[in-house]
C-alpha cells in the first residue's frame, strides 16, 4: 500500500472510529488517564515541554496525565504509533518540527501529515538558531561572512547535524548567493566543536548548545533566524536587521490529536492546553528554557505548519538536497 494510499485509509478509519464513541462518552471526556506520546528520551527539550505543560493539563482536566516516550527516526516512529492509537482523545502527541512540517518537505513516503493525519491542537514554543563562526574570525557581521565566502569557497563549508539545520543553511546560501557544502556531524554540539577548532567555517544550530559557547567567547554569532532578537543574546541581530529576512527559518514543538478525535473533545483539549501554557508558572518555565512560549489556536498552528511545509519543500527543491529516510 503506497503512502497516499495508507494515509487515505487511516483517515477513513479514523473517521469510522470517532463515528463509534458515544455522545456520552464524549460529554464526559476524560474519565480515565490521558497519554502524552513523546517521539524523544526523556531529558530532552521536548520531553520536559510535555511534563511541564502535561502536568499543569492533569489540574485542568481533573485527571492524570502520564508521558509515554517512544524515541526513534527523529520522531516519527512516536508519530507512526500515535496515529495507530485510538481517535477519543485519550492519547496525545507531542511533536516537534523536524519529525512534522520538515519531514513531511523531505521524505515523499512519509505515512503521515502533519496537518490531515493529526489536528494540531496548541504550539508549546518555538526558537529561532544561530548562526555561529569561530571567535577569531575577521569576519563581524553577516555581510563580512558572505564576502568571506564568496572570495573564500574551499573555506566555506559548513557544520550540520539534522536536516534542520541543513535547511536552514542551504536558505541562507540561496538568499546570499555564498557558497558552502555540508560537513555532517551527529549533534549540534560537535557542529559547533567542528567550528570552534576551525575544521569548518559556520553552523547554523540551536540554541542550548550553542549560546554557552557564543557567551564563553569560544564562537561569535552573528544573527538569530528570523524577525527577533533573542533575549538569551540581545547583543546579536536578528536575520531581518541583518538584511535577509527570508531567512527565517526556526523550530517548534506543539501538542497534536488524532484528526478523526471528535469535535467536542478536541476543543476541551485546545482549550485546556491553551490554559496550561498561559499559566504564570508554566510560561516563565518556558522562557527560562530561552524559548518563546506558543498556545495560540488550534487554527494558527495548523496555518503555521501548512506554510512552514512549503517554505521547506522550496528549498529542499531550490538547492537539489536529498536525506536518507
Amino acid at each position: 500500500m503506497n503512502a497516499i494510499t495508507r494515509r487515505d485509509f487511516m483517515g477513513a478509519t479514523a473517521a469510522l472510529v470517532a463515528g463509534a464513541i458515544p455522545a456520552h462518552a464524549q460529554g464526559d471526556y476524560p474519565n480515565r488517564v490521558v497519554r502524552i506520546v513523546v517521539g524523544f528520551a526523556a531529558g530532552g527539550g521536548n520531553d520536559i515541554f510535555a511534563r511541564l505543560v502535561g502536568q499543569k493539563l492533569s489540574e485542568i482536566l481533573g485527571q492524570s496525565v502520564i508521558i509515554e516516550n517512544k524515541p526513534g527516526a527523529g520522531s516519527r516512529l512516536a508519530n507512526e504509533y500515535a496515529l495507530n492509537q485510538p481517535a477519543d482523545g485519550y492519547t496525545l502527541l507531542v511533536a516537534a518540527s523536524g519529525g512534522m512540517s520538515i519531514a513531511s518537505a523531505i521524505y515523499p513516503k512519509l505515512t503521515y501529515h502533519p496537518t490531515r493525519s493529526f489536528v494540531p491542537l496548541t504550539m508549546i514554543a518555538n526558537f529561532p538558531l544561530i548562526l555561529a563562526i569561530p571567535a577569531d574570525h575577521p569576519a563581524k557581521t553577516v555581510q563580512d561572512l558572505v564576502v568571506y565566502m564568496k572570495a573564500n569557497p574551499d573555506k566555506s563549508n559548513y557544520a550540520t547535524s539534522s536536516p534542520a539545520f541543513t535547511i536552514a543553511t542551504e536558505l541562507f546560501k540561496l538568499k546570499t548567493g555564498a557558497p558552502g557544502q555540508s560537513i555532517p556531524y551527529k549533534s549540534s554540539n560537535e557542529s559547533l566543536v567542528s567550528v570552534l577548532s576551525g575544521q569548518t567555517l559556520l553552523t547554523i544550530a540551536d540554541g542550548p548548545p550553542t549560546v554557552p559557547m557564543v557567551k564563553g567567547g569560544k564562537v561569535r554569532a552573528l544573527a538569530v533566524t528570523g524577525s527577533v532578537r533573542s533575549a538569551e543574546l540581545p547583543d546579536v541581530p536578528s536575520m531581518a536587521e541583518a538584511g535577509l529576512p527570508g531567512v527565517n527559518t526556526g523550530l517548534w514543538s506543539g501538542f497534536f490529536a488524532h484528526a478523526g478525535t471528535p469535535a467536542p473533545i478536541l476543543k476541551k483539549l485546545e482549550d485546556a492546553l491553551r490554559r496550561a501554557i498561559a499559566d504564570p508558572d508554566v510560561n516563565g518555565k518556558l522562557k527560562a528554557m530561552a524559548v518563546n512560549p506558543g498556545g495560540g489556536s488550534s487554527e494558527d498552528f495548523r496555518a503555521m505548519i501548512d506554510a512552514d511545509i512549503k517554505t521547506t519543500a522550496d528549498v529542499v527543491k531550490a538547492a537539489n538536497l536529498t536525506f536518507p529516510e
